[in-house]
């Protein structure tokens, strides 16, 4: 029998009582998946939950906190498809249909990543972004510049083949850091058009936490990818734009 269609990537800690609902959307879906759980370093019994209550599921748990980005390099070297679907552990697949819609829409040479519709239920019913349902020319490709870490896509081999994301990010900001590499080796992000996901975001966030790495990483994206001497001048400015928000 071949392989799973799909590798489902979630990544979680200390998520116990909304991880359930991502996995089991997962579980799910009709195209043939393969459900990976990166735990990283839960305290809350995550691991015996789904050890227990879902043994189909491979789980690799790090006795230490390590950070989302580093879990989602070690998931892509982990998994055995060739199509990664990432999702967070507060998200669920909309319908069963969204894995295999999205698998449909890798058949240009030069997708490397594709953006799945998403809805912030908690903020709108708005689906965002999301790409028409039916192109003009019936075989058209809409291209945004980034995608959402909860709703996103990967050719796994041009993933490896990047050296996945920046571990340096650590947390908050990868996306566009890495479509901006994947652009440049000839590869796109797709604008998706598959049943949305549903992100349910936690009320147990790090707000604190969310805002010092997305300050902290706005000044990495551009020493990373910023020529001289325009950099010097955009680090100054993101550096005077981060200390005023912080306060």
């Amino acid at each position: 029998m071949n392989g799973p269609d799909a590798t489902v990537v979630i990544t979680t800690r200390n998520r116990r009582a909304e991880l359930p609902r991502a996995v089991e959307s997962a579980l799910n879906q009709t195209a043939r998946v393969e459900v990976l759980v990166l735990d990283d370093a839960s305290t809350d019994g995550t691991a015996e939950m789904l050890a227990r209550n879902f043994p189909a599921v491979r789980v690799h748990r790090s006795e230490v906190p390590r950070g989302y980005i580093l879990q989602r390099n070690l998931a892509a070297r982990l998994a055995e498809a060739g199509a990664i679907i990432s999702i967070d552990d507060d998200a669920v697949f909309s319908s069963r249909e969204t894995v295999a819609q999205t698998l449909t829409e890798f058949d240009h040479p030069r997708v490397g990543a594709i953006a799945i519709p998403v809805v912030d239920t908690r903020r709108s019913p708005t689906v965002r972004p999301r790409a028409p349902a039916r192109a003009p020319d019936g075989r058209r490709v809409y291209v945004v510049p980034t995608f959402i870490g909860t709703a996103h896509a990967l050719r796994r081999d041009v993933f490896l083949e990047l050296g996945g994301y920046r571990e340096t990010i650590f947390h908050q900001g990868e996306e566009p850091d890495y479509c901006l590499r994947m652009l440049a080796a000839g590869y796109v992000t797709r604008l998706g058009a598959a049943d949305p996901i549903h992100h349910h975001e936690s009320p147990s966030r790090d707000r604190r936490r969310m805002d010092v790495y997305g300050s902290r990483n706005t000044i990495l994206f551009c020493w990373h990818n910023e020529p001289m001497p325009y950099c010097a001048v955009r680090m100054a400015e993101l550096t005077v734009k981060g200390l005023a928000l912080g306060v």
